[in-house]
């Protein structure tokens, strides 16, 4: 049954990657390129507006990942990992109104595993679920203000702190159960306006199909109930200069399911937490050459420990990268960067962890994929915290079509305190969490179709000790295809 599934994966991705490069017109000419558009332009209009008002999409992520020591660092208590994801999802707009449109996409990803050995040999067909279901209002009140009200995706900046609202399911989705509201001040300037409510089982707003709530298979938070409040302006002054100022609050409430299985005696993650978060983003153009960003949040809050009472939450972040980018024939540049995320400190009294909110996702600053998953036994899955991070980064492009982009980047703890928190594997004294390098090749041909070769390698540091702190690394081959 592997073998078979891996020949049909990899037939999909022949197939497809010649289905993609044949709807790219500029690589034809001549009689070519005529004969392209005579055979494909009818059915693909058909599909894509099959009457009026309607527009449809279809897109396909084919992926393939080999990793070692990816949740651990210990070859003792982990080892190799291989296995295939297999994501189609297929999108539907219906035009209402003039200024009301109707939006829904339905999600199926797939999984088969080949290792570890003695683990589920067999593929997951899992379930399916709608990632978008949400009613679009433009000009609504008669104002220049867009409301969108229901399931949908919200990214806000560089996705810092608010890109996922679903980390538990991976990359799968990345929705949020949400109302938001963009007023637009003038030509430069938009305020964003959002209520969050999200649950960490699946089936509390829309039961997903072929759904299994007593295998306990998918959740979609870090184990916890959430509410949020944002409040996001948005200015880009001028083509050199701009500015993002925000305030956040983020209720999260440990779900049924964390605080069951904790009382059978099984830790679960998820917080009780208030957090309240100001802060803000200068990002622009130094000259046609340099190019800067540079955030900052502060936190305040309160905090409840496992069995505990409610203490002050005090954390402090930022992230800043400066850019220079060459404009030669290579399209070359170069980066650097640096970023902080507070620790908690045993000694004070208070929490000083920094929440990263919705932000639990594989960060590019941070390297690759790896980066996110080798938190898991200090918190949740992308949940990274605790953290200096200083890094260096360059790319270019050997080909129109191809780009090359490379990163190293050196990571130290904040403070030391996972050893008693999660039993051992960490040291009481060293910082320097390791190195991270990272290689990523990217093909595009057109919009309609990319591939990605990436491998994340980590050496690990001082911070960890016996038996973890082996080297990890994780190889992924991602084929995405846009109908």
């Amino acid at each position: 049954m592997r073998h078979a599934v891996m020949a049909v994966f990899w037939g999909v991705v022949a197939v497809v990657a010649t289905g993609a490069a044949q709807q790219s017109p500029q690589d034809y000419v001549g009689e070519s390129s005529v004969h392209w558009h005579e055979i494909d332009t009818d059915w693909m209009r058909a599909f894509h507006h099959p009457m009026e008002g309607v527009e449809m999409g279809l897109d396909l992520r084919l992926r393939e990942v080999f990793s070692r020591n990816m949740f651990t660092v210990s070859d003792r208590m982990e080892g190799d990992r291989h296995f295939q994801r297999i994501r189609p999802r297929w999108s539907l707009k219906w035009a209402l109104d003039e200024d009301i449109d109707f939006n829904t996409r339905l999600i199926w990803e797939f999984w088969n595993w080949c290792r570890p050995e003695g683990f589920r040999r067999s593929t997951e067909f899992d379930e399916a679920l709608f990632d978008w279901m949400n009613l679009q209002f433009r000009n609504a009140f008669d104002l220049p203000l867009t409301m969108t009200v229901g399931r949908q995706d919200i990214i806000l900046g560089t996705g810092w702190l608010v890109l996922d609202g679903t980390p538990a399911d991976g990359s799968r989705t990345i929705f949020f159960d949400a109302v938001r509201g963009t007023y637009q001040l003038s030509d430069t300037a938009k305020l964003d306006m959002i209520y969050i409510q999200q649950y960490d089982e699946e089936d509390k707003w829309l039961k997903p199909f072929n759904h299994d709530a007593v295998s306990d298979r998918r959740h979609l938070t870090q184990n916890q109930d959430e509410k949020g409040f944002i409040l996001y302006l948005t200015n880009k002054v001028s083509e050199d200069f701009g500015f993002d100022a925000y305030y956040m609050f983020k209720k999260d409430k440990k779900s049924d399911w964390a605080k069951y299985w904790t009382k059978k005696g099984i830790t679960q993650f998820g917080d009780d937490q208030e957090t309240n978060v100001l802060g803000g983003r200068l990002f622009g153009n130094l000259d046609e050459n340099w190019s800067y960003s540079a955030e900052a949040a502060y936190q305040f809050g309160r905090f409840r420990p496992d069995g505990g009472d409610f203490v002050d939450q005090r954390a402090f972040g930022t992230n800043n990268k400066l850019q220079y980018s060459f404009h030669d024939k290579l399209s070359n540049e170069v980066h650097i960067g640096y970023e902080y995320l507070s620790g908690d400190d045993p000694g004070t009294g208070k929490n000083e962890k920094f929440n990263t909110m919705w932000g639990d996702w594989p960060q590019y600053q941070r390297g690759g994929d790896l980066q996110s998953y080798i938190w898991t036994a200090e918190g949740a899955t992308g949940e990274v915290s605790n953290l200096h991070r200083v890094g260096i980064g360059h790319s270019f492009k050997p080909h129109r079509q191809w780009t090359m982009a490379t990163d190293y980047n050196l990571f130290w703890a904040d403070e030391n305190t996972f050893r008693d928190a999660v039993g051992y594997g960490y040291s009481r004294s060293g910082n320097f969490r390791g190195h991270m390098l990272t290689g990523l090749l990217t093909y595009q041909c057109c919009k309609n179709f990319r591939t990605e070769f990436l491998l994340d390698y980590f050496i690990p540091g001082g911070y960890y000790e016996s038996p973890r702190g082996d080297q990890a690394y994780f190889a992924r081959v991602n084929v995405e295809w846009t109908f």
